[in-house]
């Protein structure tokens, strides 16, 4: 009898929750306290911490060393990543471009600019899904067709970086991820740029993310956003100001020895 009570219980809680493993993997947005005064960014104080380094997966660099890597994630074109990518050659810094299958279908010329510019794309998923919400198969074919749409069109054979889409995780989509040999990247250095219609100057852009800086920052920027194509060369001018060098994410993950 206490069997079959045990038997129901146990029923009851997947019809009402999922599998038990599924409701225990919490889905994670990912959030960090913000640097102040060049102090680092932390995630301490986040429930996901561990997870992170779990996995391998990198939100800043050596907080010991002034060294910013640039990234920016590249969900669709909004007319501003040329100009980026102008600055960027202009003042020889590297980025890494996180893609969605829409970019690789309608923007082929900046994808192969972005390659022979010397910069790094990343994989951003095909169809931007919440990853948590979506089988281990569905997030490999997520992943390879990015992977191979890149591939054809620029000549990028390789793509060790991801993004998560929607910064959204747990510790199964970051296992799974991992295995096929991502690395997950998040950021230690972000506002809210992605707002099209509340772009509030170059001035704002600029404000927003110097006073956020600090050794190994990761910056996350959004290319759709006016204010931070008209403010990236002054970003990177004032970085370097105050002793900081961009390097390459691909330095962070195999240093020169």
């Amino acid at each position: 009898m206490r069997r079959i009570v045990a038997l129901l219980l146990a029923a009851a809680v997947v019809l009402t929750f999922g599998s038990p493993v599924a409701w225990a993997d919490t889905a994670h947005h990912f959030g960090f306290k913000k640097s102040k005064n060049g102090e680092p960014a932390s995630i301490d104080q986040e429930p996901f911490k561990d997870l992170i380094a779990k996995h391998d997966a990198i939100f800043m660099g050596d907080s010991s060393k002034k060294v910013l890597y640039l990234t920016f994630d590249n969900g669709y074109e909004n007319g501003f990543t040329g100009q980026i990518l102008d600055v960027l050659k202009e003042k020889k810094v590297p980025a890494v471009f996180f893609v969605t299958g829409q970019y690789i279908k309608e923007q082929p010329e900046l994808l192969r600019r972005m390659v022979n510019e010397g910069h790094i794309i990343g994989n951003h998923s095909w169809s931007h899904p919440d990853m948590t919400q979506i089988s281990d198969a569905q997030i490999q074919t997520e992943l390879e067709k990015v992977k191979a749409g890149v591939a054809e069109v620029t000549g990028q054979k390789e793509m060790l970086f991801l993004r998560p889409p929607r910064g959204i995780f747990n510790d199964r989509t970051l296992a799974v991820s991992r295995k096929i040999g991502y690395i997950n990247v998040f950021w230690s250095v972000a506002y809210v740029d992605w707002q099209t219609n509340r772009q509030l100057g170059k001035q704002h852009a600029f404000q927003e993310v110097t006073k956020q800086l600090h050794p190994g920052a990761v910056l996350l920027l959004h290319s759709v956003s006016k204010d931070n194509a008209e403010a990236m060369g002054d970003i990177i001018d004032y970085a370097r100001s105050q002793g900081y060098e961009f390097r390459s994410l691909q330095e962070l993950v195999f240093p020169a020895p």
